[in-house]
């Protein structure tokens, strides 16, 4: 763990490291291929897809700031995933995920249970019956996002690493939703820590990235052998441009936050808003836990609409400063309907069991000004209200 504060090692990492033009920037590598200095030497360089001193740079930043022995960057964060799975993961070893993840990882990890690459049970991890019955069954590894996407269920990572301990498996937690500056789960007994860096690490909208970060140096080397083996490591001009986005990764997730809470209180007094999914509201399960393990609630919120699809249709329609799109952690505020776009890889039933419903809505923060992004759901929500029900 560094000395240093998440903020400082964000914005100094690789700061003033070229050595030959003593440029303070690190430079981009873009080469493909390095030159050996004598035939038999193996350099620390040899081809980009197995190393590149631009994306190893990013995932020591990374390793660093979540506390973790290694970091590998990917190009994208299912891609991630999947290399956690392939690098741990054999046909007869069980894997245990939440009903309600993220639909591409739900997807996944269904898609290659289904192929008989290896096992995998869904469940309600905050159910502790549901939980306990699924560990018995002696997995390999737990794989925990939270908060969850789209509802922001709270998983206490503390109590189930030792439950998981226990039970002989390790534990993955995707920290995306929030980032290492507001949630470390390696230092709450988590084993490996994965992001989607295209969300707040980047937080531009406009480079595709993972990383996985592992507690064990071990570990580490083996997902490092895995990646370069099947290929799942990122572009270095990708890295390249995730690194300059993370050196304000502090600065931004706290004008996110402080923009997701005044829209909150403005949902609070909508009549078409039902129940609000955030984790900063005492009556949202999870609130206690969510108090002890972040450092804050993070930008990312969901509602149901209380009123008809016509009238959520025409909500969405005539946002201006939300757009409809999917992925989320850029500068720019985003509205998502989880059901038809970033789970509609589920199936109704599995949806259902989840509890998204069709008129959930999910909101990812971004930097403009809160009064204006209130004013245009203010806007919104007044032309739904004039559709018939």
């Amino acid at each position: 763990m560094s000395d240093k504060q998440l903020a400082t090692v964000a914005v100094r990492k690789g700061i003033e490291s070229d050595s030959q033009f003593n440029a303070v920037v690190p430079p981009l590598y873009l080469t493909t291929t390095y030159g050996f200095s004598q035939l038999g030497d193996v350099p620390t360089f040899d081809y980009s897809r197995s190393g590149n001193p631009t994306r190893n740079m990013l995932g020591e930043a990374l390793a660093e700031m979540e506390g973790g022995a290694a970091g590998v960057v990917t190009n994208c964060g299912t891609s991630a995933i999947n290399l956690l799975a392939t690098a741990l993961l054999g046909p007869d070893d069980l894997l245990i995920a939440p009903h309600d993840c993220y639909g591409g990882t739900y997807r996944l990890f269904n898609s290659r249970a289904e192929k008989g690459d290896f096992k995998v049970c869904f469940v309600d991890q905050t159910d502790p019956l549901a939980l306990a019955e699924a560990l018995a069954l002696r997995p390999k590894l737990v794989w925990v996002e939270t908060p969850s996407n789209p509802l922001l269920r709270i998983i206490d990572i503390a109590a189930l690493c030792r439950q998981s301990a226990e039970a002989g498996a390790l534990v993955a937690v995707d920290n995306t939703f929030l980032s290492p500056i507001l949630q470390q789960p390696l230092a709450l007994g988590a084993d490996f820590v994965v992001h989607s860096t295209t969300k707040y690490i980047n937080g531009h909208s406009d480079v595709l990235g993972g990383v996985l970060v592992s507690k064990d140096p071990e570990q580490g080397e083996q997902i490092a052998w895995w990646a370069n083996c099947i290929g799942a490591t990122g572009a270095p001009f990708d890295a390249y441009l995730t690194l300059r986005g993370l050196r304000t990764l502090a600065h931004r997730m706290r004008g996110h936050e402080e923009n997701s809470l005044a829209i909150l209180a403005f949902l609070q007094q909508q009549p078409l808003v039902g129940h609000i999914y955030h984790p900063s509201q005492p009556s949202h399960p999870g609130h206690d836990i969510a108090l002890r393990q972040q450092k804050g609630f993070g930008a990312m919120l969901s509602f149901e609409l209380a009123g008809s699809m016509e009238q959520l249709e025409t909500f969405v329609r005539e946002l201006r400063c939300f757009s409809l799109a999917e992925s989320l952690g850029g500068t720019e505020s985003l509205i998502c309907h989880p059901a038809s776009m970033t789970h509609r890889a589920m199936s109704d039933e599995a949806q259902q069991e989840a509890g998204l419903k069709p008129t959930l809505l999910r909101l990812s923060v971004g930097l403009e000004d809160p009064q204006d992004l209130i004013a245009d759901l203010a806007q919104a929500f007044a032309k739904s209200a004039e559709v018939a029900v």
